[in-house]
């Protein structure tokens, strides 16, 4: 008895150490895994950061950027947006830029709608990050200070590489509700 009242404390305890996540990824879709493993990367990295899940009318999260750059350089990457906790539709980012810059680098990225006029803009295409633009890289306390500029919210966070340059102005989305998308597969 004693022993089976040791191991259900521990399950209990264990449990309670876990993070609760409120985005549930289906188990079968590669992009809403990499989305999950991308969350989990950067609540750990700045666990500050669940304010921001909690609070915002959505997010878009792009779970593998890739940027690079010789004077003339690029980035794509491709996301999801998350309302309500669900997954609403399908997002891709990209950007050019002509300036100093060298070398390159992979991040996720993640955008924070303050309310629905800033979700509603991202989703008719009204949103560029214009050239002065810029993200809050995440490390540990980084969320702290951050604020919404214009409805938005912008943090990146690392995943490898080396870039002289740091700007996210001059990027583009594209968005496509998730039900479109759905219909044009069954086609």
């Amino acid at each position: 008895m004693r022993y089976v009242f040791a191991t259900l404390t521990a399950m209990v305890l264990a449990s309670m150490a876990l993070p609760v996540f409120a985005f549930e990824p289906d188990v079968n879709d590669r992009m809403e895994l990499d989305v999950q493993r991308a969350i989990i990367a950067i609540k750990k990295a700045d666990p500050g950061i669940e304010t921001f899940f909690e609070n915002a009318a959505g997010y878009a999260v792009f779970p593998s950027v890739g940027k690079g750059g010789l004077v003339i350089g690029g980035a794509y990457g491709k996301g999801l947006v998350i309302i309500d906790e669900k997954v609403d539709g399908y997002t891709s980012m990209s950007q050019a830029t002509i300036g100093l810059q060298l070398g390159g680098q992979k991040y996720s990225q993640f955008i924070f709608f303050k309310d629905e006029t800033a979700v509603g803009h991202f989703k008719r295409g009204n949103f560029e990050f214009g050239a002065q633009a810029s993200a809050v890289a995440i490390t540990a306390g980084a969320s702290a200070d951050a604020a919404y500029d214009s409805g938005v919210a912008i943090f990146t966070h690392a995943a490898g590489g080396l870039m002289f340059e740091g700007s996210v102005g001059g990027q583009r989305f594209k968005y496509t509700p998730k039900e479109t998308k759905a219909a044009k597969e069954t086609q």
